[in-house]
């Protein structure tokens, strides 16, 4: 039974969380590197057993408000591992697979970031209301046309591995989603679920009229790289020219320097992904 029991371990994935959490007397730790040594150990314990175990980002400034919100004493193991549970069923998890965590660290983070992203981008979705002429949710309507653009364009892109960028501006800082996808030897499109969401999910913010842009780049054996994009304007994706592509691609983002472009590299006008539903902002 013990090796057919998964557990999920709350990583603190810095030293200022480190630190954070040493206030608590009951937390058994004083070195970083001594604690990140008795991590692996357990992970390494748990996987010779053949047990499962996932790791969880551990917010302290989260486990906080948690032990707060629920009358738990914070300074105590039972509550870290009730913050734990919790954060694994709702924040991001990944699975430890004998990776070293020096690798796994920079992974779980970027796990996190992009579940924040997404949660954002999903509450702005959702502000977008009702059309007051039409009365259709909006922000519903915005994924439905966002999964129609994604199709048509992994339909349209040459086979092989495709790597695609969204980027919309936010009140806030802006929303940066990327996606995979691989031609499999059959044809077919594999694409990973949680990504495709996420990506989706801000693809629909930029079709729901905030200014962005999209760029994909693809890669079939024995042919140059190619590269393309659209912007996102006014609830339309309007395709880049061949040169505004280059230019995006050969310019310093800080200084305007121009950049050598890469060799065996096309930048492309993009092919026609055929009629696309009216911009959402043309309802309301």
């Amino acid at each position: 039974m013990r090796r057919e029991i998964s557990g999920t371990i709350g990583l603190l994935t810095d030293e200022r969380d480190f630190r954070a959490m040493r206030r608590y007397p009951s937390f058994p730790f004083d070195d970083y590197a001594a604690y990140l040594a008795g991590v692996e150990d357990l992970l390494r314990a748990r996987a010779s057993q053949g047990m499962h175990t996932t790791l969880a980002l551990f917010d302290p400034e989260g486990y906080a408000d948690f032990c707060a919100a629920t009358g738990l004493d914070p300074d105590g193991p039972s509550s870290r591992t009730r913050f734990t549970t919790e954060t694994a069923i709702t924040g991001a998890t990944i699975p430890y697979e004998g990776e070293p965590l020096a690798e796994l660290i920079p992974v779980l983070i970027g796990a996190a970031v992009r579940k924040a992203s997404w949660e954002y981008a999903s509450a702005l979705l959702a502000r977008l209301g009702t059309c007051t002429v039409c009365g259709r949710d909006l922000g519903r309507e915005a994924f439905t046309r966002a999964q129609d653009v994604l199709t048509r364009i992994l339909d349209t892109a040459d086979p092989g591995h495709r790597h695609l960028v969204c980027s919309v501006s936010t009140s806030s800082d802006p929303l940066v989603s990327t996606l995979h996808a691989d031609t499999g030897t059959e044809g077919a499109t594999h694409l990973d679920d949680t990504q495709t969401l996420e990506f989706t999910t801000t693809l629909a913010l930029g079709l729901a009229s905030l200014p962005g842009g999209l760029v994909m780049r693809t890669r079939s054996p024995g042919a140059p790289d190619r590269v393309y994009g659209w912007r996102l304007r006014a609830g339309n994706l309007e395709p880049l020219t061949a040169g505004e592509v280059f230019d995006a691609y050969c310019t310093d983002v800080d200084s305007g320097a121009p950049i050598s472009p890469e060799s065996d590299v096309d930048y492309c006008a993009p092919p026609d992904l055929g009629k696309s539903g009216p911009a959402l902002g043309h309802h309301h």
